[in-house]
């Protein structure tokens, strides 16, 4: 069992109590059992044996002589003994206050820390305007949560800086690409048909490369608005938009939709699921299945045969331009699943991957 901090040094502020207050009883005891006898004596020899009332002791008709040493050495057994008992009882309840206060002083001690480990379990690129802001006292705990907020001001503008990038960057990109894709149609009309198809399709792919770095800008950038998306109608659109695509393949196709909402955008979360069906449709084999399901409780699972894939490479097919194997082809721009999970964390939600044992894909979306 792993033991809290909180909780080592509340064991530790009572065994030190305890231990200190044995130490001092076994000192009082020592030095209250060396003195007690001798005083006791004096105090006898001097005034004589008397009761409550005055009254001196009476020991010849019974012929037992008591000295005064004898009583003061019964006497003080006798307080010894009651002492013993008195710290006895008394060092486990002070033990048990030295617990209780040393939990409660450590609770405080150790509030700004688990606060500044909550803030750090909750940032991720979508918060990172939050702040620690510890008040108090100028110690380490406040000079910790400054160089923390001061970590979290450098992240986000390094963020801020990335996205305006490729936003940026993507916006002044489309449209030299538009006065090309015209400057093909109109300028090489009478050249090569498969020359001018090929660089169409060239023009073709860098559109789609820029509406994607376009839209994993803004996925990353968080949601501006919420409202609810019945997440298996937009599996029905983009399947029956991907119908060309399955006949051509000869895919099986297997849907299991329940009706499931999702708090969200809906532009981003159709841009999801065709992402995830057109990958299925894309990287299946003639004659493959595909299978959707929807699910309240599960999201959205989509499942295609394929190409067997390495368990160890799933993790990079997230990566921007990457895909089972290496670089991406040809065939799409390598930021499917990338833009995918960009949505899913902008939705607050996970993605899974596993690799089937007989070749494909399956991919689960879990929302919160």
């Amino acid at each position: 069992m792993r033991l809290t901090v909180r909780t080592r040094l509340t064991a530790l502020y009572g065994l030190l109590v305890f231990a200190a207050g044995l130490v001092l009883m076994v000192v009082v005891y020592l030095l209250l059992g060396n003195n007690l006898v001798s005083q006791l004596s004096s105090a006898v020899g001097a005034e004589g044996v008397v009761f409550g009332d005055g009254v001196p002791v009476e020991t010849e008709p019974y012929d037992v002589t008591v000295t005064p040493a004898q009583i003061a050495e019964v006497s003080s057994q006798t307080v010894l003994d009651k002492l013993l008992v008195v710290s006895a009882v008394s060092l486990p309840v002070l033990a048990v206050l030295a617990i209780a206060v040393g939990w409660w002083v450590s609770g405080r001690v150790l509030a700004p820390l688990h606060r500044i480990s909550a803030t750090a379990r909750r940032l991720s690129s979508d918060n990172l305007h939050e702040r620690i802001a510890l008040a108090g006292p100028a110690d380490e705990l406040t000079e910790l949560a400054s160089t923390f907020d001061d970590m979290l001001a450098r992240l986000e503008a390094a963020f801020e800086s990335q996205r305006r990038f490729i936003a940026n960057a993507s916006h002044e990109l489309r449209t030299p690409l538009a006065i090309q894709r015209a400057a093909v149609q109109i300028g090489l009309a009478d050249a090569d048909p498969d020359v001018v198809q090929k660089l169409l399709d060239a023009n073709r792919r860098s559109e789609r490369l820029i509406d994607g770095l376009l839209l994993l800008a803004r996925s990353d950038r968080g949601l501006e608005h919420r409202e609810p998306v019945a997440l298996h109608a937009l599996v029905e659109e983009q399947l029956g938009e991907q119908t060309e695509a399955i006949q051509r393949r000869r895919l099986t196709v297997t849907e299991q939709l329940v009706p499931c909402e999702v708090l969200g955008d809906s532009m981003l979360l159709r841009q999801l699921v065709g992402n995830l069906i057109g990958n299925a449709v894309r990287h299946n084999v003639d004659g493959g299945e595909l299978r959707v399901r929807t699910d309240p409780a599960r999201g959205l699972v989509v499942s295609n045969s394929g190409p067997v894939v390495d368990p160890d490479q799933v993790a990079e097919l997230f990566e921007p331009f990457r895909r089972g194997g290496g670089r991406t082809s040809d065939e799409g721009t390598g930021l499917g699943l990338s833009i995918v999970q960009s949505i899913v964390r902008a939705h607050g939600g996970r993605v899974h991957a596993k690799a089937r044992r007989d070749g494909g894909l399956t991919v689960r979306v879990e929302f919160t």
